[in-house]
């Protein structure tokens, strides 16, 4: 594993800070933000980008950095295309706690808050979830409706 390498979060820069699941880990060691399209960065190639098409992350990848692309489905999907060097890992299905309807997806449950995502990504690579989800306000409703999943991280 390869803590070296900070997890990046590409912001939509309309996306409201007040509705953001990860603005409380700004600052945080670990993580770098930054503005799209505003602040656009070269991801070194040492990374893979969380999505929904995409192999399934895996232990494979536990010395990966990590990209994360956070904004509305409509906006991510657009962020996407400056992004599409990057290789990208889909996720276990675990369920959102995150109340939201979407045209994306049949069920309102289907898709994880960005940091629902995140806190999924450092589970299934082994990395320490401690604090990640300390001030989601979803997190007790979240870790109930996947709690079959907290001890198996090949689900």
């Amino acid at each position: 594993m390869n803590d070296n390498l900070p997890t990046i979060i590409v912001v939509h820069r309309k996306e409201r800070r007040s509705k953001c699941t990860v603005e409380p880990l700004r600052g945080r060691e670990g993580f770098e933000f930054c503005t799209y399209p505003q602040n656009k960065i070269e991801v070194p190639g040492s990374y893979v980008r969380l999505g929904i098409e995409g192999s399934l992350l895996s232990e494979a990848d536990a010395d990966s950095g990590l990209l994360v692309l956070d904004g509305t489905w409509r906006w991510a999907e657009k962020m996407e295309a400056d992004y599409k060097q990057v290789p990208v890992r889909s996720l276990p299905n675990w369920k959102t706690a995150y109340p939201r309807t979407s045209k994306f997806f049949d069920e309102p449950s289907e898709g994880l808050a960005t940091i629902e995502a995140i806190f999924v990504a450092y589970h299934q690579l082994g990395r320490s979830t401690d604090n990640l989800l300390d001030h989601y306000y979803w997190r007790d409703k979240f870790l109930e409706l996947n709690a079959n999943f907290l001890y198996n991280r090949s689900e």
